[in-house]
């Protein structure tokens, strides 16, 4: 296939990369603690960690894991914390003690923990104590389920004052730690001190070795594990670093990281940035608006990373203004798709352009995105990344012509080889000749740029006429009296479904009819919500903040199932 999108680039930027420059990612992180040793590599509530620091504690978790818990090769530890500084640590030892990570959302009820940790096999978890709860209902439920327990608290790798004052206000001021109790868990610092005295025998990693069990968000079913390999995630983050390489200098710059680290999304964000020794300030809780302004406030930070709601929230938060992005030379979006209006709102506030990119938990995970060098949003995913094949096929896994839509398919090294013990589903995502099927619908146009249309199972058909709910929801959110919106089918007798809208009010007065008559401007009539209903809360989401419509097709669907009818089959 040729890759139209190349005469795109911009100057300078490579086709190829060298995706064997590192041998594992624990490789390429101990050059940067060695080269950057004196440079701050993480902060997080006005604490900081040095890539020496992160070097020694590391080492020290890694040697705990190797000889005080006699973990071998390839065994998986799951990471149950939120955006700590013991999350890096923890991290990058399970890497060097030649382990396997297990990214796990704290959020996790006791049902998605319990799947998680028996699909994985986790050997070991390290948890923080607001969630030990969720874990030791787990193991009551469970009485052959009996992972290692390390157990952490927010403010144990802070300065000894900090850490007791931080600690006795979360669990005795706040009350943010349920009670629990489980035989024979390990605190987190007593596994650093137990570690600094033993030997750690460093591990040979290769390429091909595993380093995360990834899980996907699971809203269409079971979650499954992705299995990246260092590999994977090596040719990820050197595709990123060229893909960057003209904006950031080594050792200079400031990340702002409000998404989770359990997300494949800022993980991998954040190895970028510990490439080129930056100092990455990682926001717990970002959904404290105020708190998440004030970190703000006390950096002069040149990257952040979020979503369309993320950024969405802080250009309506008044006290965004006083916040000075002079500084700022990367805002990345993705996770979700970016809407216009945001876009638009962001660059008159900060003077930078949302840089959207496209990826997915199984390609670790960016392989389409925007250049830097763009001024505005420009309503599409961008070009397929340096050493990254893309493609758009029909049903029938045969390819389409400029601008037809089909389903995005993607070729490149940081493709998963599969998912962990499934190779029933492997072989449903992977054409005959080796296409990632990503399940959303799109089109490539004459110069290489994708442009995602929507995800296969959200598609509204009226009439038999295609409805992709990004289009409704774009224009939808145009409107300044709307603070979020999210479009559904619901089915109807007459139409085969309707497209239906859900609402959170950003100004009280607004009504429906005036946001249907809005809706007319930018939209063809088929395309015009037939109904419209009015949210008093926030509309329910992923923990990365993406809108889940399932969740609110099955609770229209509770309320008039009488309306259910199966939709006529599509119009091309």
């Amino acid at each position: 296939m040729e890759k139209v999108w190349l005469k795109q680039y911009p100057v300078g930027m490579p086709s190829e990369v060298d995706t064997y420059a590192y041998t594992s990612l624990v490789d390429m992180l101990q050059r940067s603690c060695q080269r950057f040793a004196a440079l701050p590599a993480y902060g997080n509530m006005g604490v900081g960690m040095s890539y020496a620091e992160l070097d020694r504690h590391s080492r020290d978790f890694a040697a705990y894991l190797q000889k005080a818990l006699g973990l071998h090769r390839g065994d998986p530890v799951a990471i149950m914390l939120p955006n700590l500084l013991q999350y890096p640590v923890a991290l990058f030892g399970i890497w060097r003690a030649g382990l396997v990570v297990v990214n796990v959302n704290p959020q996790y009820t006791v049902p998605e923990l319990e799947h998680q940790l028996k699909d994985s096999g986790a050997v070991g978890i390290v948890v923080l104590e607001n969630f030990a709860h969720t874990l030791q209902e787990v193991m009551d439920r469970n009485r052959d389920l009996r992972p290692i327990v390390i157990t952490t608290e927010v403010g144990d790798m802070f300065p000894v004052v900090k850490e007791v004052l931080t600690n006795a206000y979360v669990k005795y001021v706040k009350k943010l730690v349920p009670s629990w109790k489980i035989a024979g868990a390990t605190e987190f610092n007593a596994a650093l001190r137990e570690g600094h005295a033993l030997t750690l025998d460093e591990v040979s990693l290769t390429q091909a070795d595993t380093a995360c069990l990834q899980y996907t968000g699971g809203t269409t079913g079971v979650a499954k594990g992705a299995v990246l390999t260092h590999g994977n995630l090596v040719a990820n983050v050197q595709q990123l670093a060229a893909w960057l390489a003209h904006d950031l200098l080594d050792g200079k710059e400031v990340l702002i990281c409000p998404l989770p680290l359990y997300h494949v999304y800022a993980l991998t964000s954040s190895l970028v940035f510990m490439k080129i020794g930056a100092n990455i300030i990682l926001v717990t809780n970002p959904r404290d608006l105020h708190d998440f302004i004030h970190t703000l406030r006390q950096h002069r930070f040149t990257a952040i990373i979020g979503v369309n709601t993320l950024y969405r929230a802080l250009i309506d938060a008044p006290e965004f203004a006083s916040v000075d992005t002079g500084s700022l030379k990367v805002a990345s979006a993705g996770g979700m798709a970016v809407q216009r209006v945001v876009a638009q709102r962001w660059k008159q506030l900060t003077g930078t352009p949302l840089i959207e990119g496209y990826g997915l938990t199984e390609t670790s995970p960016v392989v389409i995105a925007n250049a830097l060098n763009i001024e505005d949003w420009t309503g599409t995913i961008g070009l397929p990344l340096p050493s990254t094949q893309a493609t758009v096929l029909d049903d029938n896994d045969q390819e389409v012509p400029i601008g037809v839509t089909g389903e995005i398919c993607v070729r490149g090294p940081q493709v998963m080889p599969g998912y962990w013990n499934r190779p029933d589903e492997t072989a449903k995502v992977f054409t005959a000749d080796g296409w990632l099927r990503t399940g959303d619908l799109g089109f490539m146009d004459e110069h290489g740029f994708f442009r995602i249309t929507d995800r296969k199972k959200d598609m509204i058909v009226v009439s038999g006429f295609k409805v992709y709910p990004n289009q409704i929801e774009d224009a939808v959110a145009l409107h300044p009296g709307v603070a979020e919106v999210a479009a559904i089918g619901v089915p109807d007798d007459k139409s085969g479904e309707v497209v239906k809208v859900v609402v959170v009010k950003k100004d009280p007065a607004l009504t429906e009819q005036a946001l249907i008559d809005h809706c007319r401007i930018h939209l063809t009539d088929y395309k015009v919500p037939k109904i419209v209903a009015f949210s008093e809360q926030p509309l329910p989401k992923t923990y990365l903040g993406k809108i889940l419509r399932r969740e609110l097709r099955d609770a229209a669907l509770a309320q008039h199932p009488q309306r259910e009818a199966k939709a006529p089959i599509a119009a091309a």
